[in-house]
């Protein structure tokens, strides 16, 4: 049961929860489409592993003190996640967007050139995800999140 009271790692996954969860009013108030399955999905705004990591390292300053060495190691990992989350990870979602449209014009030409109408194989194939990493902003939404999270559970904490 000590697994319940250790305050970092329940903002942590606190921060996740609410990140995920409030990507959909987000994208229905932007765009008027209900998706709920946002709140089980990668990419989106607010990043939910910027939250994770920012509540995560808030939350151990919190507790450990800002000057602490293990303070310094969360922050550097949060850094590290945060960066991955809008470099590598949303470069991958865009090759991932131009490789499915390649796809469907390369079918386009091969079905001008045979009877594709008899196959439906093709049709099923299934499209890379796209909406791998996170734009900047995501990721900065993300951590303040993940710190207001953090910050308000240690009141409930404490």
């Amino acid at each position: 049961m000590q697994l319940f009271s250790n305050y970092p790692l329940i903002a942590a996954l606190s921060a996740i929860i609410f990140a995920q969860v409030i990507k959909i009013p987000i994208r229905f108030i932007a765009t008027r489409e209900f998706m709920p399955g946002l709140a089980f999905s990668t990419g989106g705004m607010p990043s939910s592993h910027s939250a994770a990591v920012s509540a995560l390292s808030t939350a151990i300053g919190i507790v450990e003190g800002f000057s602490s060495t293990i303070f310094a190691v969360s922050a550097i990992f949060s850094v590290i996640t945060m960066f991955d989350a809008s470099g590598v990870r949303r470069h991958a979602g865009e090759h991932a967007t131009l490789l499915n449209q390649l796809v469907k014009d390369f079918q386009i030409v091969i079905a001008g050139a045979k009877n594709w109408d008899s196959k439906r194989d093709y049709e099923k194939k299934e499209d890379l995800k796209e909406l791998l990493g996170h734009k900047p902003i995501e990721v900065f939404f993300g951590a303040l999140s993940g710190i207001m999270v953090a910050i308000l559970l240690y009141q409930l904490y404490v």
